[in-house]
């Protein structure tokens, strides 16, 4: 039996997707003034839903734990992982800087771009590589985009309901 679609055409299709959440994650970074990124709220504060969010999509980008912590960007960049608090089941105490976050993010686009270039339908169609997801790879993938947007939403709600501006619809980058 003839595959219907090949693993080009759904990497660029989870590329565009990655690239329209992680724009939409943008938005809520842009949106949310200097007063709301630290303070406090019921849930976390901002700036610890963005890195959380960025911190994730880094993760699943890759293929288990090994070698996450050795990526170039990590190493560069020791202030912002400080102690991998987003590892340890605990509730975040770190601040993450508006700067810190904005590098991460461009870090993320880069990482999504690579990483779906060198996937193939055995790749996407095997093992996400993370023992507690019973996951495909390409399931996993569709798992990260939807958690982006997961927290981009909750994010884009909080600057509305703060009187800001509602978030665009992104459909593809």
């Amino acid at each position: 039996m003839k595959n219907l679609i090949d693993a080009a055409a759904l990497t660029r299709a989870l590329s565009g997707q990655y690239a329209a959440a992680l724009q939409t994650l943008q938005q809520c970074i842009d949106m949310c003034d200097d007063s709301r990124w630290a303070a406090a709220h019921p849930d976390t504060p901002v700036n610890q839903v963005v890195f959380h969010t960025l911190f994730y999509t880094d993760y699943y980008l890759g293929r288990g734990d090994s070698g996450f912590r050795q990526q170039e960007f990590h190493l560069d960049n020791p202030e912002l992982f400080q102690d991998y608090e987003e590892l340890v089941d605990r509730i975040p105490e770190n601040f993450y800087s508006r700067e810190g976050c904005l590098a991460y993010l461009a870090h993320c686009r880069v990482r999504m771009e690579t990483v779906l270039a060198a996937e193939d339908a055995g790749v996407l169609s095997g093992d996400c590589g993370f023992p507690r997801r019973n996951l495909s790879r390409l399931e996993l993938h569709i798992y990260n985009i939807r958690h982006i947007q997961h927290h981009a939403a909750q994010l884009g709600l909080r600057n509305q309901l703060a009187g800001g501006e509602a978030l665009r619809w992104v459909g593809k980058v």
